[in-house]
């Protein structure tokens, strides 16, 4: 049964986007990327558009009535939670707050971490900490990096990790990692762990589970609190971290 698909259809074999995260009062988000070429990325900042977006609904494929642009009379898809993204590949909900938090590729440079808030806009297109492929400073919307009434990424990494999964260590098997947050990154070869004051992230330390450089795609905290991490390419591996005994 199909309960939802994004629109409009375009012809790419990238930037799907992917994460799919139920809030905790059961309505889902569905993290949609821009599909990478110009026609898409230019929708990103397109509220009739579904791509660059994060839609929110329920789960049999309903909009949900408190949605922010429910009722928008310039014709905004009533699905989108939040948009100005390009490519989020990684999402948790804060077990505090409640809030999904994202993990987004940028181009050559900018890759962030933002909170998806109802109604906000990322800036993509329109501001980002990259510059285009392949073409050493060749400015993406003029180079700009902060608009009025778009969003300030909460962390950004240049040079960039290509960014995997993303998890919150809330769990009491490493109790100094308790708080933090866990960045995979299929680029850098290392997991990056931030320390948060609030929603301020206070430090990074770069981890690595294996002797050689790894693709890491995917982290997730187990119900034991041990950590377990995906690698990428023909000889992927499941890694479970615990402490050394």
């Amino acid at each position: 049964q199909v309960i939802y698909h994004q629109r409009p259809a375009l012809n790419s074999p990238l930037h799907f986007g992917s994460r799919l995260v139920f809030a905790k009062d059961g309505t889902l988000f569905v993290a949609q990327g821009e599909r990478s070429i110009l026609p898409g990325r230019m929708q990103a900042q397109d509220l009739k558009s579904g791509l660059g977006k994060i839609a929110r609904i329920k789960t049999d494929g309903a909009i949900p009535a408190d949605n922010p642009f429910v009722g928008n009379k310039d014709g905004a898809l009533p699905e989108i939670w939040s948009y100005g993204h390009r490519n989020v590949q990684g999402a948790f909900l804060h077990p505090a707050t409640g809030e999904l938090w994202e993990l987004e590729h940028g181009p050559q440079g900018g890759d962030e971490i933002n909170i998806a808030r109802k109604g906000k806009d990322y800036g993509w297109p329109t501001i980002t900490y990259g510059v285009e492929y392949g073409a050493a400073n060749t400015k993406i919307g003029g180079g700009v990096t902060q608009k009025a009434g778009m969003e300030q990424p909460l962390y950004y990494w240049d040079p960039v990790i290509a960014p995997g999964g993303l998890a919150y260590y809330d769990a009491n098997l490493f109790p100094k990692w308790k708080g933090s947050i866990f960045a995979a990154g299929l680029n850098s070869g290392y997991v990056a762990r931030l320390t948060m004051d609030g929603e301020k992230v206070k430090g990074e330390e770069r981890l690595q589970f294996s002797e050689k450089k790894e693709r890491y795609r995917d982290i997730a905290v187990g119900p034991d609190g041990a950590i377990y991490v995906l690698t990428d390419g023909p000889e992927a591996r499941l890694l479970k971290v615990v402490p050394k005994t």
